[in-house]
């Protein structure tokens, strides 16, 4: 096993995708730069946003700012709700719109109305906002797993409350730029240029506005722009920075923004979205997640790595292979870290996993969710609920066993 921390050379031109869902070739050792540049269906994935087994484009998981994957038991994590929508998403009915209002007195059997009441029509108060139903946790991702590593008590707020977390410009900027870069690969390759990227901003933008009206308020206090200007132009910096580390025209993925899940024996289900995977024609894996924040000291790295182990863990045991390459591209900073995994490091990955899963699943039964206070705090949007800060946790929603002895159960 290896780690290397640094720019690359431009890979050499890719042969054609293999079909999704064959048999991967057999496994054999490749040059350190060698091809990789397609696979062989970790999981068929198609379609649109924030849908299990589909592409979906998230925010990253760092101190940029942390996104809600996509949340529930057929979706591949587990979220923060964003603010306004969890009684709207428990309460919609299939096929309700705008126009159901001129419909309500018909609805419930009312043929006509006074005068008086079609003038002064009765308001009835608003009834308040539902909390979501809370459930037990059923699964794992990276990006939970290192909830639970910074703070339990974070874990809880986002899996088992799911309070809602208000957008942050870096996290959102880590979003635009993902999806640039995905959305990239669908020109030919002579046309992954970098004038050809960051014209796909604006548009991109846009498209995240749409599927996402929060962010909108990031510049609402912005009247003439002049922020939002220097945030997209920092967007482009970083799609640009991108073409000093990778060449696209060289490259050909199999799949980005890839949902993949798996079963453990233990019947830990364990579950993320991989941004690239690169297969060579001899079936050696690589796997690729772009950060847009700074590469981390050499003391750091191990902790970075841990979503790429997890990662290939899931990988490891879909399809019985051992990723050749996991690579981390800091666009923040220009640096690509990489790392060379062997059986050993994903079994201890899985131990560790396990590990952790036992004490989710302890905390969720007796409602005991303990702060722990770092540096990171400073970023958390649940100050106000955490007794580090003076702040009270909602009541907790699930059932609590009693605790063992010295322990006790939070309300």
């Amino acid at each position: 096993m290896s780690m290397v921390c640094g720019p690359l050379a431009p890979f050499r031109p890719g042969t054609p995708v293999l079909p999704l869902l064959s048999p991967l070739p057999p496994f054999s050792l490749l040059p350190l730069l060698s091809p990789l540049s397609h696979v062989t269906g970790v999981t068929a994935v198609a379609g649109s946003l924030s849908v299990a087994g589909r592409r979906v484009c998230r925010m990253e998981t760092s101190i940029e700012g942390v996104v809600g994957d996509p949340a529930g038991p057929g979706a591949p994590v587990d979220p923060p709700v964003p603010a306004g929508t969890a009684a709207s998403a428990a309460t919609a009915t299939p096929g309700a719109d705008e126009g159901a209002a001129a419909s309500v007195g018909t609805a419930t059997g009312v043929a006509a109305v006074t005068d008086v009441a079609a003038v002064n029509p009765v308001v009835e108060p608003a009834a308040p906002a539902a909390r979501p139903v809370a459930i037990p946790p059923a699964s794992l991702s990276p990006s939970r797993a290192g909830d639970f590593m910074q703070c339990p008590l974070l874990y809880r707020f986002r899996v088992i409350d799911r309070l809602p977390e208000k957008p942050s410009e870096a996290a959102t900027r880590g979003t635009l730029v993902h999806a640039v870069l995905e959305r990239l690969f669908d020109a030919p390759a002579a046309e992954r240029t970098p004038p050809r990227a960051k014209a796909l901003v604006p548009g991109q933008w846009d498209r995240l506005r749409e599927t996402r009206p929060e962010v909108v308020e990031l510049f609402a206090d912005d009247p003439e722009g002049e922020r939002l200007a220097r945030w997209l132009a920092e967007a482009e910096r970083l799609v640009e920075r991108w073409f000093t580390l990778e060449d696209p025209s060289r490259l050909e993925p199999a799949e980005r923004e890839l949902f993949v899940e798996t079963e453990l024996e233990s019947g830990l289900r364990l579950r993320g979205i991989i941004d690239r995977v690169d297969v060579a024609p001899t079936g050696e894996v690589r796997i690729v997640d772009y950060k847009t924040g700074k590469a981390p000291r050499p003391e750091y790295s191990e902790s970075a790595l841990f979503q790429m182990k997890f990662y290939a863990l899931v990988v490891w045991r879909l399809k019985k292979v051992v990723p050749r390459r996991l690579q981390l591209v800091y666009l923040g900073s220009g640096d690509v870290l990489t790392y060379d995994p062997v059986v050993a490091d994903l079994e201890r990955v899985e131990r560790k996993l396990l590990a952790l899963w036992d004490a989710i699943r302890r905390a969720t039964e007796t409602g005991e969710w303990r702060p722990r206070p770092t540096k990171l705090c400073g970023w958390c949007d649940h100050q106000a609920h955490c007794p580090e800060f003076g702040g009270t946790p909602p009541p907790y929603p699930l059932p609590v066993v009693a605790a063992g002895p010295g322990g006790s159960g939070q309300g």
